[in-house]
């Protein structure tokens, strides 16, 4: 039976595969787009919730880095648009 812990870790880790391969294959989707770090963010924020269950502090330390990462760039592309 999957636990809504382990659910949300999933969620998490699919939605940063799914922005990775994307960006790997689809040159209209990049890291330079807004989708793309919309879905690291979303995803990166539910990975630290997901380790943060787990207490398993590298991997919160690594995700809260992704999400400040994902969170910045968004920032930056929303700058260039004005």
């Amino acid at each position: 039976m999957i636990t809504y812990t382990l659910f949300i870790g999933i969620l998490g880790m699919l939605l940063i595969l799914i922005a990775f391969i994307l960006d790997e294959f689809y040159k209209r989707w990049n890291q330079n787009t807004v989708q793309y770090n919309i879905l690291n963010i979303i995803g990166s924020a539910l990975l630290v919730y997901y380790a943060l269950t787990l207490r398993a502090w590298p991997f919160v330390v690594l995700n809260i880095v992704w999400f400040a990462a994902a969170g910045y760039k968004l920032l930056q592309i929303e700058q260039k648009k004005k």
